[in-house]
């Protein structure tokens, strides 16, 4: 008799964290389900009100495009492409310029970021021509960077680039300013050397903030893109989107915006899976521990 109820103890004991586990698997799959299906019905709710007020003529589909006719202009782009070239290769141009924008304005962000965060002497010094250029409108550096560079490549990946610089730049500045001065001061007392404490405290305590700007970083970068082909190009997703303007063509514009958006939507899951790999060391936060 006891030595019954002394097997059957553990094993309640050991079966209740499994039931447990379960029922949060359970109730995780059940949420994913439920905001899915809230993504989807949203979607549909949305395009099918767009086409369905369109054809009833409650709203004129010359100025807003109608969603089948959007459907069709897309697949249209990909099979005979464009006056500037094959589809792809104008999807293809824009992701190059926005890649290399975010790239080039990711990481000058990160370096005047730390080093102005670091020194309250730079930052005296530089903060008021930061701030200077920041309150320049884009567009009149667009055109800037087309008069002295042309309406190639260049021009766009540096716009691009401006705009990604300030986001992450003013992230990594404000990271690297709310880094734990006791840990500072306990990795000085260690011997760790200026380039050590950058390296091992500094950047890694800066980090969410530096990750969490890359998010919207990459979506200004395409923007920056965009804009610059609108200024002046020879292919790329804006000229196209400019083009389709000119000629009235609603169902162009929002077709190559679709396209756009899928692009965007893509590197914003690169980043999160960039994000998830670099902060994995980071506890949950309790809304993330309560989602699992």
């Amino acid at each position: 008799m006891s030595t019954t109820s002394a097997v059957s103890a553990p094993l309640v004991k050991d079966g209740a964290p499994s039931s447990a586990a379960a029922t949060a698997k359970r109730a995780a799959r059940r949420r994913t389900a439920l905001v899915w299906a809230g993504r989807i019905g949203l979607a549909a709710f949305v395009i099918g009100g767009w086409q369905a007020f369109t054809t009833w003529g409650i709203v004129d589909p010359f100025f807003f495009g109608q969603p089948s006719g959007i459907a069709k202009r897309l697949v249209d782009l990909f099979r005979h492409g464009t006056e500037f070239g094959s589809f792809y290769s104008n999807i293809w141009t824009t992701i190059q310029e926005a890649l290399a924008g975010f790239a080039l304005g990711a990481v000058a962000g990160v370096i005047f970021g730390v080093a102005l965060g670091q020194s309250r002497f730079l930052a005296d010094v530089l903060g008021p021509y930061i701030k200077v250029v920041n309150a320049i409108p884009r567009i009149v550096l667009g055109s800037i960077f087309i008069v002295a560079f042309g309406i190639g490549v260049l021009p766009k990946i540096l716009l691009a680039a401006v705009l990604v610089f300030f986001i992450v730049f003013f992230n990594a500045f404000q990271g690297v300013r709310e880094v734990d001065r006791n840990i500072l001061a306990n990795a000085k007392v260690l011997g760790a050397s200026q380039a050590q404490i950058i390296r091992h405290v500094t950047v890694p305590s800066a980090l969410t903030w530096i990750i969490a700007s890359l998010h919207s970083a990459f979506g200004f970068a395409i923007v920056g893109a965009l804009v610059g082909e609108v200024l002046g190009a020879q292919s790329g997703l804006g000229l196209v989107i400019k083009t389709a303007q000119n000629q009235f063509d609603p169902n162009g514009v929002f077709a190559t915006m679709l396209v756009i958006s899928v692009i965007v939507l893509g590197a914003e899951w690169l980043i999160s899976k960039l994000e998830h790999r670099l902060l994995s060391w980071r506890p949950p936060a309790p809304t993330e521990a309560n989602s699992l």
